[in-house]
């Protein structure tokens, strides 16, 4: 019996082929189905150069050949019905290439779900969830505006937190749900950043070399189990933004490479379609039918796991013809430029379709150069994301935190130049994982003096970051003083919390973004240069600097003043815009965070008298190795 099957139609061929075509997961892939009463599944694949194409599976006995699909007209696409297949069957599709008598068993692009690795078949799954987030996605807008707090925690899933009994385990989707949502919640973040979770074979990659970019990894559980999470961290006001791939594959032979026989997902040419560091393909952001896949991918994540964000991994990568390679090794543009044309005109539409679809969601760049206007809209001639790490802060600031501070007052620059650009673009400030990995040491490690002042420094690093304009992000482990650096196999060592002076360092994080959450003059104004000024940036002998963060309101105003020195300042002069008390809201030189316990005694009054052009002044007891932040009260 034979069942005219099909769930395209001709403008889906149409738009999938023109390139426009943005929901293709509802069409392609495999999806369980009722036809003339009869359940099985309708699966649908795109292999235009194939000559024939078959599904097998563990209902066939994984005969290549008894099971063929037809291809649809000229689209490139071949589908068919297979009654009797259900959910939970294991498949692939077997590919006989026109060219070269080539064969390969392939697993499912869009496949929602895949075998547990290193088992590499696709699974026949439907999305079906029953979502209780309802009242967080009716009001996300607010969570996810760019005046809003935005403290983002960055998770690798495996290695967060393990079982440890019997032996060392990943934990499951469904295991993380409460533990990490009380936590995130607990320490004060406003959302989670999930480095990639789409299905790759290699564990070591860390997820950014995907074959199933329709699929949450199975090391984990089901995609079911994987919303569960999401709906978790949402119901306790935690949004979620993840880790997409789109700068390149993995080169798996099961995965998106030479799909069909041919160069179809990357460019044919080695020197636009091979990426010399990561040993990874690159996709043609030309071709029309790859430009739907990946924008479908997009879309897919936010339309049906309800993610709040999409931080786009390696942007430079793609925004360069030339990026890691030596002259000769790359073609140029038209024009006989270095930019990728292709590449461009992709992120733009990707961040139009996602605006216009999720307005109320972020994307967000990991671009590492100075290219203008990547958080811009894309009508004044920006690349149209939301936000864009700034790579350049991390850079100076680690740098400068890593000297001895006897040398510091030679680099004061490394504290103050980002403020020079700080508002050409909307910016994120990254402490990630590329901090912490291949031989740097965890963020502890990396900061000078004995143990004492090493946390000293470390909370005062955090303390710098949080009082800067930006919104932040700080990588899983750092919170507590990590020691050792981070390895994606084992668990954070979470034995360390329950001693001083870890404890100290994840009291004073949590402190500090739960004033950062609660105050809007230190985060309203995240973006606009308004919401910064400088009282003092001059004090290279004391490596001290002193400056104000404003909200809207113009009775919101902040003093941050940070010594970067082990050496104590008394009576130290800093002038403010108003008189009246100036409440102490944090100091990391308290006892509870590990500190000595020196400070203001909770305020200071403001004495009248031109200080530093400012009317008032207020005189300080610096701590060593600290940060202050005061409210004014008046």
């Amino acid at each position: 019996m034979s069942y005219d099957v099909t769930l395209l139609t001709e403008d889906d061929l149409f738009l999938f082929n023109e390139g426009t075509h943005y929901r293709l997961y509802h069409k392609l892939g495999a999806h369980p189905f009722t036809a003339n009463g009869v359940e099985g599944t309708y699966f649908a694949v795109w292999a235009p150069n194939a000559a024939h194409v078959f599904v097998m599976g563990d209902f066939n006995g994984w005969d290549k050949t008894r099971l063929p699909l037809q291809a649809r007209g000229q689209s490139g696409i071949w589908e068919g019905f297979v009654p009797g297949v259900k959910k939970g069957a294991v498949y692939k599709y077997h590919i006989v290439s026109r060219h070269a008598r080539y064969k390969v068993d392939k697993a499912d692009p869009l496949a929602f779900h895949s075998e547990v690795a290193p088992k590499t078949a696709s699974v026949v799954c439907d999305l079906e969830y029953s979502w209780g987030d309802q009242a967080w996605m009716q009001e996300r807008r607010r969570h996810n505006s760019h005046g809003a707090p935005v403290s983002i925690y960055e998770v690798h899933l495996g290695s967060w937190m393990q079982a440890q009994s019997p032996r060392p385990r990943h934990l499951t989707y469904r295991e993380l749900a409460s533990r990490l949502s009380d936590y995130v919640k607990r320490m004060g973040f406003t959302h989670v950043e999930f480095m990639p979770v789409m299905e790759h074979p290699f564990y070591g990659s860390w997820g950014y070399q995907v074959t199933g970019y329709f699929a949450p990894t199975s090391r984990y559980g089901t995609p079911q189990d994987f919303m569960y999470l999401i709906d978790c961290l949402h119901q306790n006001g935690i949004g979620v933004i993840l880790d997409w791939v789109p700068s390149h594959f993995a080169t798996d032979e099961h995965g998106l490479a030479f799909f069909d026989g041919t160069h179809l997902y990357e460019h044919a040419d080695s020197r636009k379609g091979f990426h010399p560091d990561w040993g990874s393909y690159i996709f043609n952001y030309g071709r029309h039918e790859v430009q739907s896949f990946l924008l479908s991918n997009a879309v897919f994540w936010l339309d049906q796991y309800h993610v709040d964000g999409l931080r786009v991994d390696a942007v430079a990568s793609m925004l360069y013809l030339d990026y890691s390679r030596k002259h000769g090794d790359w073609i140029p543009n038209p024009y006989g430029g270095r930019e990728n044309l292709e590449a461009i005109s992709f992120l733009r539409r990707f961040n139009e379709e996602i605006y216009r679809s999720f307005p109320d969601t972020q994307t967000i760049a990991e671009e590492s150069t100075a290219w203008p206007m990547v958080s811009r809209p894309t009508y004044v001639g920006g690349l149209g994301f939301g936000m864009k790490w700034d790579m350049g802060w991390m850079h100076d600031m680690l740098q400068y935190m890593k000297k001895d501070p006897i040398f510091r007052k030679f680099h004061q620059n490394n504290l103050t130049f980002r403020l020079v650009y700080a508002f050409n673009e909307n910016f994120v400030l990254p402490l990630s994982h590329d901090e912490v990995v291949q031989g740097k040491g965890s963020l502890l490690r990396q900061m000078p003096g004995d143990d004492w002042q090493r946390f000293a420094n470390l909370r005062l690093l955090f303390g710098y970051m949080v009082g800067q304009p930006g919104k932040k992000l700080l990588f899983m482990g750092g919170e507590f003083g990590q020691w050792n650096e981070w390895y994606h196999e084992t668990s954070l060592d979470w034995r360390l919390v329950e001693h001083a002076p870890h404890s100290g360092v994840q009291k004073f994080v949590q402190d500090v973004l739960h004033l950062y959450r609660s105050e809007p003059a230190l985060h309203e104004l995240d973006f606009d240069a308004p919401g910064f000024e400088w009282v003092d940036y001059g004090d290279y002998e004391g490596s001290v600097v002193s400056f104000l963060r404003r909200g809207r309101s113009t009775s919101d105003v902040f003093l941050v003043v940070a010594n970067f020195t082990p050496v104590p300042r008394y009576g130290y002069r800093v002038g403010v815009p108003r008189g009246g008390q100036w409440r102490e809201m944090i100091n990391s030189n308290a006892g509870e965070y590990g500190g000595a316990g020196h400070g203001n005694l909770g305020s200071v009054e403001a004495s009248p008298g031109t200080c530093y052009g400012r009317p008032h002044g207020l005189t300080l007891t610096l701590p060593p190795l600290s940060i202050l932040f005061f409210k004014n009260v008046q």
